[in-house]
């Protein structure tokens, strides 16, 4: 017996280090929610850091709102285009550079248009006569004092207002930045390009927040052949489940479980979520236990904005060889304003981006009557347009997988609230351009964000389970110029 007694325990002993060898040669694993930039840079890095990683993407693609479109015979963006910050210290330059991706160059530093400048463009008033440009120049030039006035306004304020609001305050004391007819028209375009840079209206953006992003140096490019190659390029290779829609998500001490609306079921030693933040607005999606009120409210009261593309093909370039046009009006919203992509890929393609309510008001349409509103605005401008071949429509506002376009703060909330989107629950990360207080609204932020978000996972990951000899091999990158052009 006691011989037997010796046995079992020896047993027990063996068992023992058995299961403790067994964990140290254990592969961590992650599972990532999202399969947008964000979602798939941190899958890159985690699965190069020998981690099991899977991707759940609610989309029958990747990508996320970096879609790159091929139906016209060449590629198009419907969601991000542009580099924004053309230089190395740009996180996504390196990828981009050793792709050999060109970009096209919009605008360079500090334009009051953020991502075009006055180099190359058209405005027209509804009659379709061209707006003088030495007068664009002088409202251009007022558009940037009355933003300075702005920012004087809101330093005297404890309150925060909109910038509509600011506007408000700033020309009851300064009378003449008010301008009146043809002018006011062209005030009102530069508000409207402001607005679609946030992907919002003026009364909703915040005066005491709305220029604390990070604008990296080098200007604005555009992706001539769009974001897919950079989107293939990271996650060849990676475990992507594609129409996997999260709809819960369960937290505990020893790992996460994630289950799918169909039912299918996935547990990893962690998770980093990677959604849109309009996803995470939505309550699509069940924590258990309950997110933390910190974490919640960082959701909540971080606004999301819309921007969208009705992308005309036509047959042949009957407009002016510059890089936009515009229409001004008495309002911000009746402004319109079409990318030229003719310029930069050589492609008869016009690109009309409506954003905040009016984008709102647009995605009530049908594709067909979207583009057709779209046409219509051309005609006021070039009554002899010929019809459009093809178009394509963008809906990111009432798209399910994005219920929005990008982050933006608004009135009364504080820039942090995007550093505690992005600050780690347990064994939960987060990740996306929502996360990134620097480079919010961007690519680059996105990206940047799953790196961190891994980052942040493999370091908890080793540390609850110990060394697993799983170190990342830091590997320089390889710096090749960008290749930038304007003609």
């Amino acid at each position: 017996m006691e011989s037997q007694g010796k046995t079992n325990r020896q047993l027990r002993k063996a068992n023992c280090v058995s299961t403790e060898e067994k964990m140290k040669k254990r592969t961590p694993s992650v599972i990532v929610i999202g399969g947008g930039m964000a979602g798939i840079s941190a899958a890159r890095t985690l699965q190069d850091a020998s981690f099991q990683v899977v991707v759940l993407e609610s989309r029958d693609r990747i990508g996320g709102r970096v879609h790159t479109d091929y139906s016209f015979g060449f590629p198009v963006d419907l969601g991000a285009s542009w580099l924004h910050g053309v230089c190395n210290e740009n996180p996504l330059a390196a990828v981009i550079g050793r792709l050999g991706l060109p970009l096209y160059r919009t605008s360079g530093d500090n334009s009051v248009l953020y991502d075009h400048d006055l180099e190359s463009y058209s405005l027209f008033d509804k009659a379709g006569n061209q707006v003088p440009q030495e007068l664009v120049t002088k409202v251009g030039e007022n558009f940037e004092h009355i933003l300075e006035e702005i920012c004087k306004v809101r330093d005297e304020q404890v309150e925060d207002m909109s910038i509509a609001q600011a506007f408000s305050i700033v020309f009851k004391r300064n009378p003449e930045l008010r301008l009146e007819g043809l002018a006011h028209n062209v005030l009102q375009w530069y508000l409207c390009r402001m607005e679609g840079w946030f992907a919002a209206d003026a009364e909703t953006i915040s005066a005491k927040c709305w220029d604390q992003e990070e604008l990296l140096p080098g200007g604005h490019g555009l992706m001539v052949r769009g974001y897919r190659p950079v989107i293939n390029t990271l996650s060849k290779g990676l475990d992507i489940r594609l129409s996997h829609r999260v709809n819960k998500i369960v937290r505990r001490y020893s790992g996460v479980k994630v289950t799918t609306e169909k039912g299918e079921m996935f547990v990893a030693d962690a998770a980093v979520i990677a959604l849109p933040l309009g996803v995470l607005k939505s309550g699509m999606i069940t924590f258990e236990p309950k997110l933390p009120e910190w974490k919640q409210e960082a959701i909540n009261d971080l606004g999301v904005g819309i921007e969208n593309k009705i992308i005309l093909h036509f047959d042949n370039v009957f407009w002016p060889n510059v890089e936009f046009l515009g229409v001004v009006a008495e309002t911000s919203y009746g402004c319109s304003y079409f990318l030229n992509l003719h310029k930069a890929t050589s492609h008869p393609v016009l690109v009309y981006m409506p954003a905040g309510q009016l984008a709102r008001d647009i995605e009530k349409k049908s594709d067909e009557a979207a583009a057709n509103f779209a046409f219509s605005q051309l005609q006021k401008i070039l009554p002899d347009a010929s019809s459009p071949i093809h178009y394509l429509v963008s809906r990111w506002g009432s798209d399910i997988n994005s219920l929005g376009s990008y982050s933006y703060d608004i009135v009364n909330k504080p820039h942090d609230l995007y550093e505690r989107l992005r600050v780690p629950l347990d064994n939960l990360f987060f990740a996306g351009e929502a996360t990134s207080s620097s480079y919010p609204g961007s690519v680059h932020g996105a990206y940047s964000t799953g790196l961190l978000a891994a980052e942040d996972c493999r370091m908890r990951v080793l540390e609850r389970y110990g060394e697993l000899e799983h170190e990342i091999e830091e590997e320089a990158p390889a710096s090749v110029p960008l290749l930038i052009s304007r003609i």
